[in-house]
């Protein structure tokens, strides 16, 4: 899809698109949609990612609360959102051991009762060992560099999903 299609959508289309570029906040792309038009690819990206930085802290910890948790319930169940399940496959989460699976689980739980929304990443471009290091390892950070760090990591997945739908690479990984 090109950008003169991009800008030529109407908001009905624009959000069914892009609406999950953000996981489950399609008023996102609402917002997003009324500043049309966009010069390129990276001035999209670059769109959503300003939307995020302007929130404020409760709006921002709104949107990772909107983040399933990783090899978590949904991925058990088949109710994450299709963008999700695909890069929760890509990363080897659905296959996990039993034990695996539960120290994932663990660790889930640790780290939301300690920062009050569920861990984000990049899960795509991970593997199941390297998920459990840097949830281990982020559940020390202090609580304002991981809102910053999990952010990051909203517009890395937010970056990989418009570039799958616009058939680009994406940028600045």
């Amino acid at each position: 899809m090109d950008m003169e299609q991009v800008n030529a959508m109407d908001f009905g289309d624009f959000v069914d698109v892009f609406g999950n570029v953000i996981e489950r906040c399609p008023l996102v792309a609402a917002a997003v949609w009324s500043q049309r038009p966009f010069a390129d690819p990276g001035d999209l990206e670059a769109r959503f990612c300003a939307f995020l930085d302007a929130l404020p802290q409760e709006g921002q910890e709104g949107i990772l609360r909107c983040h399933p948790d990783l090899a978590g319930r949904e991925l058990q169940r088949g109710t994450l959102t299709a963008e999700s399940q695909r890069e929760q496959r890509a990363a080897g989460l659905q296959g996990l051991a039993a034990a695996e699976r539960d120290h994932l689980a663990m660790l889930n739980a640790q780290y939301r009762a300690r920062f009050g929304f569920p861990f984000v990443l990049a899960a795509r471009l991970r593997d199941p060992a390297s998920v459990a290091r840097e949830l281990e390892r982020r559940l020390h950070c202090p609580p304002a560099q991981e809102l910053r760090t999990a952010l990051g990591e909203v517009k890395t997945i937010g970056r990989l999903r418009l570039a799958d739908l616009l058939g680009t690479e994406p940028a600045r990984l």
